[in-house]
């Protein structure tokens, strides 16, 4: 390799993640210890970009949460506005709030910057596009399609699913620089238990099927539509749930499941890996991220309450891949998991179908093809 070359890398590769949600965070963790394992000359930095703007912009930016919560109709109708807008946000308002994490990018001096949400890769895009920047830029595309996702400035785009690939392709991103990775998800994956091995470990029945019951990272849910349904469950059952990082959620859930039998109630969790591998079944929210988990674990998830917008968008992708089921309404909770308790031969299908897009590799996927653009001389991309 000449000098030149050898010069033109940069061995530096900065992840931009968000740290509101949890499947921004995992996937950027994900592809850090893949690239790090994968190649530990490789100089990788996981940072929040929101951390390093303005604390006007932060709040601007977080300021979804409000219709979420409040008003999810009104956030359905801004983020239908946002997936058939070529832009999640103005410009202008863009150049001005995200000026500190410029010069954080600046000082950093990445040869590679990799962002894993939407509204990141048109900042970094901006940046890259008027200063100009010489870095290369992956936009990690996790189940979350959006028009913006397409920029001239992105290098390389990694999508979850071939069918998401399409998408991007659909909209102009150039088919040459998409390569279909997987949802990156921790490697813990790639080594998993047997069904049996994490029900004994876990101190599970083993012969009396398991719902597991998810509610996010962030712990988003409406346990007074859940668990009264749950409690009309006729079938042998045992419930444990999920409440992720919301300590109310997790203090309601458990004063609500003191009548719903064999049920646990956890709040965060370290070991998820384990309770998906010994589960029958996943009750959740459909974040992209929960999704490729389930695959990974060969268990089929039933998608419930999504939150307004991509998540329903998910719940469809979950239909047309026929390894999970979306659950409307509440009243169809329990027909739902009683029929698949009752016909077995239904569940395994559903099982096999998520085996088959099982994708437990995909960090190591990302890595390989981020690591493969690191190498890539400036003068030889397109």
């Amino acid at each position: 390799m000449s000098d030149r070359v050898l010069r033109d890398l940069n061995p530096k590769i900065l992840i931009l993640t968000l740290a509101h949600g949890a499947a921004h965070r995992r996937a950027a963790e994900a592809i850090e210890k893949a690239l790090t394992r994968l190649d530990p000359s490789l100089i990788v930095r996981v940072a929040d970009a929101l951390a390093h703007c303005a604390a006007w912009f932060r709040a601007y930016y977080n300021s979804y949460e409000i219709p979420l919560r409040y008003c999810p109709e009104l956030w359905r109708w801004i983020e239908a506005a946002q997936h058939r807008s070529r832009s999640t946000g103005p410009a202008w308002l863009y150049r001005q709030g995200a000026k500190p994490l410029f010069r954080f990018i600046e000082s950093f001096d990445p040869g590679t910057v990799v962002v894993t949400e939407v509204g990141l890769c048109e900042l970094v895009s901006l940046y890259k596009r008027e200063r100009p920047a010489a870095f290369r830029l992956v936009a990690v595309e996790l189940m979350d399609f959006y028009p913006a996702w397409v920029q001239a400035e992105v290098d390389l785009y990694l999508t979850s699913h071939p069918d998401l690939s399409a998408e991007l392709a659909a909209a102009g991103a150039s088919p040459e620089k998409i390569v279909c990775s997987g949802q990156p998800i921790d490697p813990v994956f790639l080594s998993l238990p047997t069904r049996e091995e994490a029900r004994a470990r876990l101190g599970v029945a083993a012969e009396v099927p398991l719902l597991l019951v998810l509610f996010g990272g962030g712990g988003y849910g409406n346990p007074l539509r859940l668990v009264p349904q749950l409690q009309r469950i006729s079938l042998p059952l045992q419930t444990v749930l999920i409440a992720g990082k919301n300590r109310r959620l997790e203090d309601q859930l458990r004063q609500l499941c003191h009548g719903l039998a064999r049920s646990q109630v956890f709040g965060w969790v370290a070991n998820l890996h384990e309770w998906m591998t010994a589960a029958d079944l996943v009750l959740s929210k459909p974040g992209g991220n929960t999704l490729a988990e389930t695959f990974a674990c060969g268990v089929p998830m039933l998608a419930f309450d999504p939150l307004p917008g991509n998540e329903e968008r998910t719940c469809r992708w979950i239909e047309n891949w026929q390894a999970g089921l979306w659950i409307r309404q509440a009243e169809g909770l329990v027909p739902t998991i009683e029929a698949l308790l009752a016909n077995p031969d239904a569940l395994v299908s559903l099982r096999r179908r998520a085996q088959a897009l099982a994708r437990p590799c995909a960090a190591y996927g990302a890595a390989a093809a981020i690591n493969k653009l690191a190498l890539t001389p400036r003068s030889n991309l397109s």
